[in-house]
């Protein structure tokens, strides 16, 4: 019994392999078929291709730098191999965990408000059939997208100006004594967060307003025979409609948690806000490029890459756990 069980098995093994080859043969046969038919499409494809490859994935190679005493003399690869020094003098650093807090705050911050109230703005103007009126209020909600950000920063200061500014000297003719919005570290996250949210709403709605467009009509017209209001569409039509695409987004948002806009923050920092405006990228501006110290740079940005991939993988996994949809 034990020898033709070792034979069969022994038999068997090459019978797999040459099925394996038979199975390569044929998708190999297949794909030079596919891209003889469509070598167009795949033309189409190759500069966007070669992008990727020129100006994403080869520059990974340089995160090495990470792990060495950069010196541009002695280059890349001819630089002294130092290990995990610079990630150990950015978590040692005594200003390390008030980073990371500064940079949580005003991402989770910008993440709880400024994901759902795109959803609302489109659900109310999916909502809305006079079209006078929509194309006005998308106008003027749209438009806010297209200021730099340095106009945008140089609107704000404007407005909450101690003397001058238009909010401060409101709120002097109500009889309130206004703060020092700008130079406040209280008030910095919520201007921050609540200007980006006026200038980029408008425009991602423009997302959810595509998937509402592809609803089935029938579907509202069933509802409406059932005698359904408009918050049980909204509830049960609209809202599962666009579903994926938010979830989608959901997942893309928080996989670059870390990677909060940099110039914007810098541009509204002083030395009164400072407590809590500095975060990773500014400090990393400061320590990292303005000194030259282009190691320490590439550590502390390449901290940020993993800790936003190990986010995009959990929040993907959560997603797909509950929902049924995610991005793999």
């Amino acid at each position: 019994m034990a020898q033709t069980v070792q034979t069969t098995t022994a038999d068997s093994s090459p019978v797999r392999s040459a099925a394996g080859d038979a199975n390569r043969a044929a998708t190999w046969r297949v794909a030079q078929r596919s891209l003889r038919r469509h070598w167009q499409l795949y033309a189409l494809m190759l500069p966007g291709l070669l992008y990727f490859i020129v100006f994403k994935y080869v520059p990974m190679v340089n995160a090495v730098i990470a792990f060495k005493d950069y010196n541009v003399v002695a280059g890349i690869w001819g630089s002294p191999w130092v290990g995990f020094k610079y990630f150990e003098l950015f978590f040692n650093n005594p200003v390390f965990w008030t980073l990371l807090q500064n940079t949580l705050v005003l991402s989770l911050y910008a993440l709880l408000v400024g994901f759902p109230l795109p959803i609302l703005l489109a659900v109310a103007l999916n909502e809305v059939r006079d079209g006078f009126f929509k194309r006005s209020v998308q106008m003027v909600t749209y438009a806010p997208y297209f200021i730099s950000t340095v106009v945008m920063v140089s609107m704000i200061m404007l407005l909450f100006a101690p003397r001058l500014g238009i909010v401060n000297t409101g709120l002097q003719s109500l009889g309130v004594q206004p703060p020092n919005f700008l130079g406040s570290p209280d008030w910095f996250p919520s201007i921050y967060v609540w200007s980006g949210v006026w200038q980029n709403s408008g425009y991602a709605a423009i997302v959810y307003l595509a998937a509402l467009s592809g609803i089935d009509p029938t579907l509202y017209e069933a509802a409406k025979v059932d005698g359904a209001s408009r918050i049980q569409k909204i509830i049960n039509i609209d809202l599962p409609g666009i579903m994926p695409v938010a979830v989608i987004i959901l997942i893309l948002t928080v996989g670059s948690l870390l990677a909060i806009g940099f110039e914007k923050v810098y541009l509204l920092q002083n030395p009164l806000n400072l407590a809590s405006s500095e975060i990773i990228p500014t400090y990393v501006y400061k320590v990292g490029l303005l000194n030259a110290n282009f190691s320490f740079a590439t550590a502390v940005g390449l901290f940020n890459s993993v800790i936003n991939m190990i986010l995009l993988v959990l929040v993907n996994a959560w997603a797909k756990r509950v929902s049924d949809f995610s991005l793999w």
